[in-house]
């Protein structure tokens, strides 16, 4: 059964046209039908092109299926809805252009790409250098794109859901060439249809058993049937770490499909750990709206607080605040009486579930002394939630004094203080689980029990300490220009000189050169070097470096590197 818009996961599908939806230019009716069953779920369709709008218009008039698209790619967004065009980039100049033609290279010229095809690489590069451009050059299965710096698929599709208020974690992309890769390393789920190349297949998440349209529709007959829940296990890079285990490996939870319950007396460390979730959130950009009952957060960095000691906070200002995904929210609940907390909350509830309704958004919804907002009293207080309406991280002194109706879709336990096994007894108790408690030893500062009703089981960890909240806003390193810093692609001959004057170009052009290139680079150990010399990144450059070390395979090495670039740095703004 198909889920309800309160509890999707992905609420954008973003797709490649020449040979993934389309083939040999056109797209099939049972493709265009696939596309219209995934829209009429209440979700949203994103294309994302090289070719330009005016040719793409001409041969694809079903074009207006798409809620926007993002043509030349990523340098221009279109809506079809009004017509308006965006453009992200500007044209090489008339001159440049010129030049290319008197090499007597074709050329295909739109509002801000200029393409050509190979074996012309070597004169576009040359023509750029003696023009003194900063323009790079971006490959597409024989394809050559001319486009302004930190320009691609990534950044166009970013700019795309900023302008429809949605989130890359709530969009899953499909693909089927090198410029794809950039915009499948920055969505939740990395799709690559049957006819992919290798490298893409390596990259993504899934790979469709069909080829082009096919594939797709195979796509999103799964997203239909169950949100792709049968992808989560593959994209563990997005879990969230809550503690340690007792070898020192991490212990981590989906950040999609749990309610957690955080439970202990006060002092026993239940802030700290919830300052760690929270960063953990602002580090990989999952958005949160906080409940602080009592004022404890608003100092918290990553955030901005709606509220205060005098002023009750309004609804709308919070659901403002949250329409924009790269934005947190701290609900400050001082200056309402305690008495009216609980009716207060719920039609806060209320404005967020409609909004993540419309657009999966906010991620987590943390509730602090959650048994003053919930509690066992109020038993009709939690109803209107859907059923397995999730991500939701409930912070109290006693289970056993929250609303039952919630306490049952509670599917995470976390237990603190000097009784923790009694906390889950507790628990168990008020929610009618049943839970048999082995023999966990006597507890020590900051560890924290740990119950999960799949599979059933009974953890001991460590809970994690708070780092740095503030996201990684280093824009100079992920989209600027680095200019003398800028890594140079040679190879082991020395014939290519590819610059990447950033971090997302790194990537964009990393994706596309040959597996030698970039083991001579690996082998090397110039990518860690790079990352510690110039993008001034230790820890991007110390575990970059364990991958150079332990990891032969291009395809894989590429890969998780280029997940380590992309969890530390965000897109342009």
């Amino acid at each position: 059964m198909a889920k309800s818009l309160a509890q999707m996961r992905y609420h954008i599908l973003t797709t490649d046209y020449d040979g993934t939806i389309a083939e040999n230019e056109k797209v099939s009716q049972a493709t265009l039908e696939a596309l219209l069953r995934l829209k009429a779920t209440g979700r949203y369709l994103i294309l994302v092109t090289g070719r330009e709008l005016g040719p793409l218009q001409a041969i694809f008039p079903e074009y207006t299926i798409f809620d926007l698209i993002v043509a030349e790619n990523g340098a221009l967004i279109y809506n079809p809805a009004n017509l308006q065009k965006i453009l992200l980039g500007e044209r090489p100049t008339d001159s440049f252009i010129q030049a290319l033609k008197e090499k007597g290279i074709p050329l295909s010229v739109g509002e801000v790409i200029v393409a050509t095809w190979e074996p012309h690489q070597d004169a576009v590069l040359e023509a750029i250098k003696v023009a003194g451009l900063e323009h790079q050059v971006i490959f597409n299965k024989g394809a050559i794109m001319i486009l302004p710096p930190g320009v691609n698929k990534a950044t166009g599709l970013h700019r795309a859901l900023k302008e429809l208020n949605l989130s890359e974690h709530n969009a899953v992309a499909v693909g089927d060439a090198e410029n794809d890769n950039a915009m499948l390393q920055v969505v939740e789920c990395a799709v690559a249809v049957g006819n992919a190349l290798p490298q893409l297949k390596a990259n993504a998440d899934w790979v469709a058993p069909g080829e082009r349209g096919e594939g797709v529709s195979e796509l999103i007959s799964q997203i239909i049937l169950d949100d792709l829940a049968i992808l989560d296990p593959k994209l563990s890079r997005y879990y969230l770490e809550i503690g340690k285990q007792a070898d020192g490996a991490s212990y981590e939870i989906s950040p999609y499909g749990n309610n957690i319950l955080l439970a202990g007396t006060s002092g026993c460390g239940k802030t700290t750990l919830a300052a760690a979730f929270i960063g953990k959130l602002i580090e990989k950009k999952y958005q949160f709206c906080l409940i602080d009952p009592e004022g404890d957060y608003q100092d918290l960095a990553g955030a901005i607080t709606i509220g205060d000691s005098s002023q009750p906070p309004l609804i709308d200002h919070v659901i403002k605040v949250l329409s924009q995904p790269a934005e947190n929210a701290i609900v400050c609940f001082l200056a309402i009486p305690l008495s009216h907390r609980p009716v207060y909350f719920k039609k806060l509830r209320c404005a967020l579930t409609e909004l993540r309704k419309n657009t999966g958004h906010p991620h987590f919804i943390i509730i602090d002394e959650a048994h003053h907002l919930m509690p066992k009293e109020n038993t009709v207080n939690f109803n209107d939630f859907p059923e397995d309406f999730t991500n939701i991280f409930a912070i109290t002194t006693q289970p056993d004094l929250l609303c039952p109706d919630f306490l049952k879709r509670i599917n995470v336990v976390l237990a603190m203080g000097e009784s923790p096994a009694q906390t889950i007894v507790s628990f168990a108790v008020a929610s009618g689980n049943e839970i048999i408690l082995p023999d966990t030893g006597k507890f020590q500062k900051r560890d924290v029990l740990v119950w999960r009703k799949e599979p059933g089981s009974i953890s001991v960890i460590k809970s994690s300490e708070p780092g740095q909240f503030l996201m990684r806003h280093k824009r100079k390193y992920a989209s600027g220009d680095m200019y003398s810093n800028s890594f140079y692609f040679t190879g082991p001959s020395h014939k290519l000189n590819l610059k990447a004057n950033n971090l997302m170009i790194f990537i964009q052009m990393a994706a596309g050169i040959d597996d030698e290139t970039w083991l001579y680079h690996l082998h090397r150990h110039d990518y860690s070097k790079w990352f510690r010399n110039s993008v001034k990144d230790p820890k991007l450059s110390l575990r970059s470096e364990a991958i150079e070390n332990d990891e032969p395979n291009a395809a894989l090495s590429r890969k998780e590197i280029f997940s380590l670039i992309l969890n530390r740095y965000t897109l342009p703004a």
